[in-house]
């Protein structure tokens, strides 16, 4: 697979003129596939608050390169998801506050996970995490990096970018959008719950062209094929990948149309 990437052009999102650079003390770590992350103790780490209402962690102190790939940018600040966020306290590159300056736990978090809140589910995390540790850029699906990157080629349909796109004054509608891409988001609806692109060095928030593929974690059992024809029209000819998370254990698969020929 290919990722068509779009062309570079000026951005006032400061997070879009850091490229990623060789391995560094303070990027991401990427592990092996099936491996867990290793907490690491950092001495200069990000720090977020988390806000409750949107289920998002808002970035007020930013260090090291992951934010490039990482988080979504609105009026000029950044809101990293529920598993970016429990991703990066997993390897230790990110302190999270609530509202009142208390620290929140990694096992808070969890809990939270568990509870299937903010969009988001245990096995959702369990996906994340792994192509993440591979390399791979994931972003959830429907939600741009940037409301520059609507202009993109690559529109999801889905509801939450119609809704952005009419933003042009930012301040309390922006974040009226935030709250309804990421608190009202249901795990269970039938539509692809990842974009995800290959790992690449020049990737951009503002053009961050077409995704390699879209992911739809399986609730259980593997799709129907109503569900799958269903899911495809959701693609706009992306590539479609289904996973299925199994003990732990993360599996990818695809489906493909054949022609089975005619017995006589």
């Amino acid at each position: 697979m290919e990722d068509k990437m779009g062309g570079r052009s000026s951005s006032e999102d400061s997070d879009d003129d850091v490229y990623l650079q060789n391995a560094s003390d303070e990027e991401e770590v990427h592990f092996s596939s099936g491996s867990m992350p290793k907490l690491q103790f950092r001495n200069v780490k990000s720090k977020s608050c988390w806000i409750e209402e949107f289920g998002m962690g808002e970035v007020i102190q930013k260090n090291g390169k992951t934010w490039v790939t990482t988080g979504i940018v609105r009026s000029g600040k950044i809101y990293s998801s529920i598993e970016e966020t429990l991703y990066l306290m997993e390897l230790g590159a990110l302190h999270l506050l609530d509202n009142d300056g208390r620290n929140i736990s990694l096992t808070e978090m969890y809990r939270k996970v568990s509870n299937r809140k903010s969009g988001c589910c245990w096995e959702l995390f369990e996906v994340y995490r792994h192509l993440k540790s591979l390399g791979y850029i994931i972003g959830r699906h429907g939600v741009a990096w940037s409301l520059k990157s609507i202009k993109t080629s690559y529109k999801p349909v889905d509801i939450e970018v119609t809704e952005e796109s009419k933003l042009i004054h930012m301040g309390s509608k922006s974040e009226l959008s935030i709250n309804k891409l990421f608190g009202e988001l249901q795990i269970n609806d039938l539509r692809p719950d990842y974009d995800v692109y290959l790992p690449n060095s020049r990737f951009r928030k503002s053009s961050p062209g077409d995704p390699s593929f879209l992911l739809y974690l399986s609730r259980g059992h593997p799709p129907s094929r109503a569900e799958i024809e269903a899911l495809e029209r959701h693609c706009g000819g992306i590539p479609l990948k289904i996973c299925l998370v199994t003990e732990g254990r993360v599996s990818f698969f695809s489906f493909e149309k054949v022609e089975l020929p005619v017995l006589p």
